[in-house]
C-alpha cells in the first residue's frame, strides 16, 4: 500500500493552524529565518515547499540567500543578532552547506531553543525527518490495527537504515536509537547489504541514488520508507527505489514525490511553532 505523506502532513498542518492562530492572539507569529547558500535544485525545491506550508500555516518565513563563499565569521555574526532577535523563532543555516564551513560549531551556536532542525548537540528538538519517519511509522501502525502499542509494535521489528547521511540517515538512525531501537546500519563500506537488507522488516533507504534498493533485496511484506532523493535526467525527482519494481513485494511503502517529503517539512513546522510557545513563555 502506498502512503500519502500529503495527506499525512495536510493533518498536521490542520493542528499547527490552531496553535498558530492561538499564538497570533498573543501578537505572536511564528517566523523561521532560512539561511540559504546554494542553488542546488533539490534544496530549492524543499525551500519552496517550506514556503508553501508555511503560509498554509500562518507563519512568517525569511529566506536570506547568502553567496556560497560566505565566510564562517561573517555566518557566526548573522547568527548571533538572529539569536538576539526576538520576532525569530528558528534559525536554519540550509543544507547542503559549502565545505568551507565549520557546520557543527554553526549548529552549536544557534540558540538551542530556536535550533528546529535538530542539528545542534543542545537543540530542543528531535530532526525534521527523524519525526517523519516515526510519524509514517504510526501511520503503518493504525492502518494495521495492532492490540500493542506504538512503542511496543516498533521495539518488535527489525529495523535497518541504509545511509549514513547527516542531514537524514545519521538523525534518523540517532532517533531509533534514543526511543530504545538498535537498527541494522548500512552505508557504503557495507558487504553484502542485500543480506541485511532481507533481515529488515522496516527498511528506511536514505541514499539519493536510484536503484540501491530492488526487490531482491527485500523479504515480502517489509515496510519500505525511502528519504533519499535525486533529480534524473527527465528532470524530475526519484527516489531510492522503483516503485513499480518493489510495490508487489512490500506491505508499506513511500513514493517519490508525496512520500517522506511533505512530512518533513510540516515536521519542521511543528518544531517552529514548539520554539515560537516556548519562546513566548
Amino acid at each position: 500500500m502506498k502512503i500519502d505523506g500529503r495527506q499525512i502532513a495536510a493533518d498536521i498542518l490542520e493542528e499547527l493552524k490552531i496553535r498558530v492562530e492561538e499564538l497570533k492572539q498573543k501578537e505572536i507569529t511564528p517566523r523561521m529565518y532560512i539561511i540559504l547558500l546554494t542553488d542546488d535544485p533539490s534544496t530549492i525545491s524543499y525551500i519552496k515547499q517550506k514556503l508553501l506550508f508555511g503560509e498554509r500555516v500562518g507563519v512568517k518565513i525569511t529566506v536570506d540567500t547568502e553567496s556560497p563563499d560566505i565566510a564562517t565569521d561573517k555566518l557566526i555574526s548573522k547568527i548571533e543578532k538572529l539569536n538576539s532577535d526576538d520576532s525569530v523563532h528558528g534559525i536554519i543555516v540550509q543544507r547542503p552547506a559549502p565545505k568551507q564551513l565549520e557546520m557543527e560549531k554553526i549548529d552549536n551556536l544557534i540558540d538551542p531553543r530556536k535550533e528546529i532542525d535538530g542539528f545542534g548537540s543542545n537543540s530542543l528538538y528531535n530532526a525534521p525527518v527523524a519525526l517523519a519517519v516515526a510519524k509514517i511509522l504510526r501511520v503503518i501502525h493504525a492502518g494495521l490495527s495492532s492490540k500493542e502499542n506504538f512503542s511496543e509494535w516498533l521495539l518488535g521489528k527489525t529495523v535497518v537504515v541504509m545511509g549514513k547521511g547527516h542531514t537524514a540517515g545519521i538523525p534518523i538512525i540517532n532517533y531509533l536509537k534514543n526511543n530504545g531501537l538498535e537498527p541494522i546500519i548500512i552505508d557504503s563500506k557495507t558487504t553484502e547489504k542485500n543480506k541485511f537488507l532481507k533481515k529488515g522488516d522496516v527498511v528506511i533507504s536514505a541514499v539519493g541514488k536510484g536503484g540501491v534498493v530492488t526487490i531482491r533485496d527485500l523479504k515480502k511484506g517489509v515496510f519500505l520508507i525511502g528519504v533519499g532523493m535525486h533529480k534524473e535526467n527527465d528532470g524530475k525527482f526519484h527516489g531510492d527505489f522503483e516503485e513499480n519494481d518493489i510495490s508487489d513485494r512490500v506491505s508499506y511503502f513511500t513514493p517519490t514525490p508525496g512520500g517522506v517529503g511533505p512530512v518533513n517539512v510540516a515536521c519542521l513546522l511543528q518544531n517552529l511553532v514548539e520554539a515560537a510557545e516556548i519562546l513566548s513563555k
